[in-house]
């Protein structure tokens, strides 16, 4: 019904900068939040940062200031652009998207990524 692909992970050296993309595609009638999550080895998920639709964003104290979070409503897409990246930032990134479908106009879905791995050396 709804795919997620996930791109722009990798490696990078302390302080070095990444963007990272979320394409939602599928039977899709409206896209309501675009988040982003984390998950480190042995710990939790954890979220990054957020997005509405009418563009309203929020961020996890770890990474205001440092990260950015952007939508293309008009792809479905949305964006996280990490810059100042620091050692504690590696882990998978996982995109996390609310919609509602063409076909189920009245209930809201909720779909994630398959994740990408977010990699900093100090």
């Amino acid at each position: 019904q709804v795919q997620l692909v996930e791109s722009g992970g990798g490696l990078v050296q302390a302080g070095g900068s990444l963007r990272l993309s979320c394409a939602a595609s599928g039977t899709i009638f409206r896209v309501n939040t675009m988040d982003w999550y984390r998950q480190a080895p042995g710990k939790q998920r954890e979220l990054v940062a957020s997005t509405t639709s009418s563009g309203s964003t929020n961020y996890g104290d770890s990474v205001k200031g440092r990260f950015t979070i952007s939508r293309d409503n008009a792809k479905n897409t949305v964006y996280l652009q990490m810059n100042s990246l620091k050692p504690e930032d590696t882990a998978v990134y996982y995109c996390n998207v609310e919609c509602r479908l063409r076909h189920d106009l009245f209930n809201k879905q909720n779909y994630w990524g398959q994740g990408t791995q977010v990699t900093v050396s100090s």
